[in-house]
């Protein structure tokens, strides 16, 4: 397979959308008043084999917006120093933090030629609420990421390894986990990004995903 085959296998995989998966840390739970922190996303790829796999990290320190909460228990829990020197000069705001996430994720669905961004997280949900009110609060108008749909990988662990929390899924899967480096938004993405990418590719190697195409096959004709 080639890579234009590869891309094109991309495309058609998850319906023009192009997986990318996700990591964000925050002040809270909730999305419209606690703090967003860090925000990470790897975007996947197919090789010539038609597996996917994962592609590029891109991780940032995010500035509280103004009047955000920032619980201490989050903080204890993500070990996140808000008074860190290497932080605090590194740290983005928000609407620039969201620009330099989306710029390589555009890039990645032009070059899959895919239509759209699909988040990919670990108890989705709970990340694309924060990442879907930071883009209201920024007013970001395009955002690249489709604003409900979305794979969550505790649900498909729990599908497939019995799994649903992050570090034990990853050990069913054979993925090293590290609890020392763990809710750092670039560790946790990158860990996702495996197990989403081993169980995609599980399905493909048990013949699940070529008997979805006959049957897709089957109904366009």
């Amino acid at each position: 397979m080639s890579d234009g085959q590869a891309r094109d296998l991309m495309a058609q995989r998850f319906r023009g959308f192009l997986p990318v998966v996700v990591d964000l840390e925050t002040g809270g739970f909730n999305a419209q008043s606690d703090a967003l922190l860090e925000i990470a996303a790897v975007t996947l790829t197919m090789d010539e084999q038609g597996n996917l796999i994962p592609n590029d990290t891109h991780a940032f320190h995010v500035k509280p917006f103004d009047g955000a909460n920032i619980e201490q228990a989050a903080l204890d829990f993500t070990g996140i120093d808000l008074d860190s020197p290497l932080r605090q000069q590194v740290a983005l705001n928000e609407h620039d933090a969201l620009g330099e996430i989306f710029k390589p994720v555009r890039k990645a669905i032009k070059a899959n030629q895919c239509t759209r961004a699909i988040l990919v997280g670990h108890n989705a949900a709970f990340d694309q609420g924060f990442l879907n009110a930071a883009i209201e609060r920024n007013g970001i108008k395009r955002s690249p990421f489709h604003p409900f749909s979305c794979f969550d990988t505790a649900t498909l662990g729990g599908l497939i390894y019995g799994q649903t929390v992050l570090a034990r899924a990853c050990r069913a899967a054979g993925i090293q986990f590290d609890n020392d480096s763990a809710h750092s938004a670039r560790y946790d993405t990158e860990r996702t990004a495996e197990l989403f990418c081993s169980m995609v590719n599980r399905y493909k190697d048990l013949g699940g995903w070529e008997l979805a195409q006959k049957e897709q096959s089957m109904d366009e004709d």
